[in-house]
């Protein structure tokens, strides 16, 4: 009777420790994510087991082209690519995204990540003002994103994507395309 409440202390020491490590880990730092849909392929499609960097954007301010995991509305999650920054306004005109900061104005090239043949639909125009964020799926068809539903804050972001862990043939460290 005795080894089998040494047995037992065993396993609860056990599971204490492994809590002690795995939520501090999970609450602060990393997250896991399933991709659900299709409005971010070719990058990412249905079933891709990502790991997001919450830790990042408590150092610095997310970048263009950085895809992040975000709340909107607050039960929701879901994964888009940054494409527009605050104190800037996006132009959606003619398939294309025009960007606007200051006296500046550019086409953004998403050649990195979107084949040649997508373009993005609608005709908008968002002035993003501080801690707004624009964020577009890269299935430009399939994705109800800020074209939809307005800019994001700062606030709805959990972190950005940081690994693919599967399918393992697919594992990869996730870098923001150079603009």
């Amino acid at each position: 009777m005795r080894g089998i409440f040494v047995f037992i202390w065993e396993i609860t020491k056990i599971v204490i420790i492994a809590l002690l490590i795995v939520i501090p880990i999970r609450t602060f730092l990393f997250q896991p994510f399933f991709v659900r849909g299709e409005s971010m392929s070719p990058a990412f499609e249905n079933g891709d087991y990502l790991i997001i960097d919450q830790l990042s954007y408590r150092l610095r301010d997310p970048q263009r082209g950085e895809v992040i995991v975000f709340k909107h509305p607050p039960s929701q999650r879901y994964i888009k690519r940054i494409v527009g920054l605050p104190g800037e306004t996006v132009e959606i005109k003619d398939g294309k995204v025009v960007i606007y900061k200051q006296e500046e104005s550019y086409i953004l090239d998403e050649s990195d990540y979107l084949p040649l043949d997508i373009f993005t639909t609608g005709e908008t125009s968002f002035s993003l003002t501080e801690n707004q964020y624009f964020v577009l799926g890269d299935n430009r068809f399939a994705s109800a994103d800020s074209r939809r539903w307005g800019s994001l804050t700062g606030e709805d972001i959990i972190g950005r994507v940081f690994l693919r862990a599967w399918p393992f043939t697919a594992l990869a460290k996730i870098e923001a395309p150079e603009y």
